[in-house]
C-alpha cells in the first residue's frame, strides 16, 4: 500500500474506534448478541443479511458481499435500543424460611431495562474489478440490566454491563461472474461490570464464618437486613476471525453462507466489596482484590437468500445459527484465596433465527422496508434463567425507509418491536442459589429499536 492508503485507514481506524470508546453502550439483546448492526437491514428484520449486500454494513454479515459495492463506501450509524423488563414476584423464598416463616424479601427492582445506543462503522474499497478491502466498528455483543438496590433479587443480581468492541477489517474477491468469497480478522474488546448484594446476616446465622471462629450468630446481624454489596468489573482483547462465500445464480437471484468464529475471553479486574460488617473486618474474607472470569463469545452460521420478484420488488430470508450452549456456566475466581469463587450455572441451549422481508424500490429516490422475525431462547429452561439476562422467545416486526439526498448520500431509518414471551424465573434456595434465594416469577418484557445511518459513497 501507498503511503497516503496507509495513512487513510489508519485515520479511519482511529476515528470508529474513538466513536465507540465514547459512545458504544450495551443493551439487552437475544441472549447477548446484538444483530443491530445495520439501520437499511433492520427494516428487513436483518432477512437475507448474509445475501443483500446492499451497503457497506455486508462487511459484518457476508465480507464477500462487498464485491457488488463499486468505488468506495462509509457509513455511520447508531441504534437506539430501549428495552422494558418489569419483574413481578411469584412467592420467592429463603433458606431460613422454613424456620423463621419469612420469605425473600423486597420489590419488584423497577424496570430492569437500560436504555442504550449502540453505533457502527463500515468502510468499504472496490481496488480492482476483481478485489475489495473494508474495516467495520460495531458492537457484537452487550446487555444491561439495573435494578434497585433492595429488590428481592438483589442477591442474585443488581447492576449488569456488558460492552464489546469489534474492529474487524476485511477482503473478498471475486471468482467469476457467480461466486464471491471474503474473510475478516476481528480483533474483540469486552469490558463488563457485575453487582449483587449480600447477605451477611443469614451468613451469619448459619455458621457461615465458623471456620475464621466466629461462632454462628455472634456477629449479631439480621438476615436480609444487614446486606453488603459486591462488584466485579474487568476488561479482555482476544482474536477471531469470520468467513462469507456469495453465490450469484442470475441478476436477480443469489444465496450467501457467513460464519463468525467464537472468540474466548479471560476477563481480569477488580471485585469491591462494601458494606461489610465491622465485626468481619480483621479476617482475610470479603476484601477488595482482583478477580477473574472466562467466558467464550459464540461462533454462528447464516444461511440468507435474496431474489428480486419484480423491477420494483424484493424479497429475502435468513436462517442463522448461534453456538450458545458453550455458555456453560460463569465463574468469578478472586485472587484473594480466602475468598471462594462466586459460580451461576447458565446451562444455555442453541438458538435459532429465521427472518422474512420485503422490500419496495418505487424509484431511485425512496425505498421502503418490512420485515419479521422468530428468535429462539437460550434459556432451556426458567430454573436456569437468571435477571441478569431474563431471556426468552421473541417476535420482530420491522419496518424502514431509505431517502437518497444524491448520487453520494443516501439517509436510512428503521424500527423494530421485539414481542417477548414473558420470561419466567423459578430458583430454589438450595445448592449455589441456596444464599441468593429462591427467586421466583414473571419479567414483563418487551424491546424497542430507532436505527438511523448515513451512507456516503465516493
Amino acid at each position: 500500500m501507498t503511503r497516503r492508503v496507509l495513512w487513510k485507514w489508519r485515520a479511519l481506524l482511529i476515528t470508529g474506534v474513538c466513536i465507540f470508546l465514547f459512545s458504544a453502550g450495551s443493551a439487552f439483546g437475544a441472549g447477548f448478541a446484538l444483530i443491530e448492526q445495520s439501520a437499511s437491514g433492520i427494516g428487513n428484520a436483518f432477512a437475507g443479511g448474509a445475501a443483500g449486500a446492499e451497503d457497506a454494513s455486508t462487511i459484518f454479515f457476508n465480507p464477500a458481499g462487498m464485491t457488488r459495492l463499486q468505488g468506495g463506501q462509509m457509513i455511520l450509524g447508531g441504534h437506539l435500543i430501549m428495552p422494558s423488563v418489569k419483574f413481578h414476584n411469584e412467592g420467592s423464598t429463603h433458606v431460613l424460611q422454613s424456620v423463621t416463616g419469612i420469605p425473600l424479601l423486597g420489590g419488584d427492582g423497577g424496570d430492569g431495562g437500560v436504555t442504550e445506543v449502540t453505533p457502527n462503522f463500515y468502510y468499504s474499497r472496490k481496488i480492482t474489478e476483481h478485489f475489495s478491502i473494508g474495516l467495520g466498528i460495531n458492537a457484537p455483543f452487550g446487555l444491561s440490566t439495573d435494578y434497585s438496590d433492595h429488590w428481592v433479587g438483589r442477591y442474585h443480581a443488581l447492576d449488569s454491563d456488558l460492552v464489546s468492541v469489534n474492529i474487524n477489517p476485511s477482503a473478498a474477491y471475486k471468482v467469476n461472474d457467480h461466486l464471491s468469497v471474503g474473510a475478516g480478522f476481528n480483533a474483540q474488546y469486552v469490558r463488563a461490570e457485575l453487582s449483587n448484594a449480600i447477605d451477611f446476616g443469614t451468613l451469619d446465622a448459619i455458621g457461615y464464618f465458623a471456620p475464621l471462629g466466629i461462632p454462628a450468630g455472634s456477629l449479631h446481624l439480621t438476615p436480609q437486613r444487614s446486606d453488603g454489596f459486591a462488584k466485579m468489573e474487568g476488561n479482555d482483547w482476544a482474536f477471531g476471525y469470520n468467513l462469507g462465500i456469495l453465490y450469484e445464480l442470475n441478476k436477480d437471484t443469489r444465496i450467501g453462507a457467513a460464519y463468525r468464529s467464537r472468540i474466548k475471553h479471560t476477563i481480569e479486574g477488580d471485585a469491591d466489596f462494601s458494606q461489610v460488617p465491622q465485626g468481619l473486618r480483621p479476617y482475610p474474607i470479603f476484601r477488595d482484590t482482583g478477580a477473574k472470569a472466562k467466558i467464550t463469545m459464540p461462533d454462528s452460521l447464516s444461511l440468507s437468500a435474496f431474489h428480486q420478484l419484480a423491477e420494483k420488488w424484493a424479497v429475502m430470508a435468513d436462517f442463522t445459527w448461534t453456538n450458545w450452549s458453550l455458555f456453560d456456566k460463569l465463574t468469578v475466581d478472586f485472587h484473594n484465596p480466602n475468598q471462594p469463587s462466586s459460580t451461576t450455572t447458565e446451562n444455555w441451549q442453541n438458538t435459532f433465527r429465521y427472518s422474512f422481508g420485503v422490500t419496495y424500490t418505487p424509484d431511485k429516490t425512496w425505498t421502503f422496508r418490512t420485515g419479521t422475525a422468530y428468535d429462539r431462547s437460550a434459556v432451556s429452561d426458567k430454573k436456569y434463567r437468571t435477571p441478569r439476562i431474563p431471556d426468552s422467545d421473541r417476535v420482530w416486526a420491522t419496518a424502514g425507509i431509505g431517502y437518497r439526498l444524491s448520487d453520494s448520500f443516501r439517509f436510512d431509518i428503521g424500527y423494530a418491536h421485539l414481542f417477548i414471551n414473558d420470561p419466567e424465573i423459578d430458583k430454589t434456595a438450595t445448592g449455589e442459589d441456596a444464599l441468593k434465594g429462591g427467586l421466583k416469577g414473571k419479567f414483563d418484557a418487551n424491546i424497542d429499536i430507532v436505527s438511523g445511518q448515513i451512507t456516503w459513497s465516493f
